[in-house]
């Protein structure tokens, strides 16, 4: 089956208190390389059958509209992947 992955992230002007904890975290456990950390959510949505124009322009507003918040959140990527 089919699946459409959303990826959203904060917007670069948000304060990210989860991705700073992560990058204060990562030194401790050993990892250096990491200068800064900004976490975002990423959704996937199954779909019966094949994923056509129409179904993929729903899964865009959806993201817009429902798993993102417009206003502290961009929508960075929605794609088709193939199971």
């Amino acid at each position: 089956m089919p699946r459409i992955v959303v990826d959203v992230m904060p917007k670069p002007e948000i304060l990210d208190p989860q991705g700073k904890a992560i990058v204060g975290a990562l030194p401790r456990l050993g990892f250096t390389s990491f200068s800064s950390v900004r976490q975002g959510k990423r959704f996937e949505l199954t779909v019966d059958g094949e994923v056509t124009e129409d179904i993929l322009a729903q899964a865009r507003e959806a993201a817009e509209t429902l798993l993102s918040n417009p206003v502290i959140e961009d929508v960075i990527n929605v794609e088709v992947v193939e199971a």
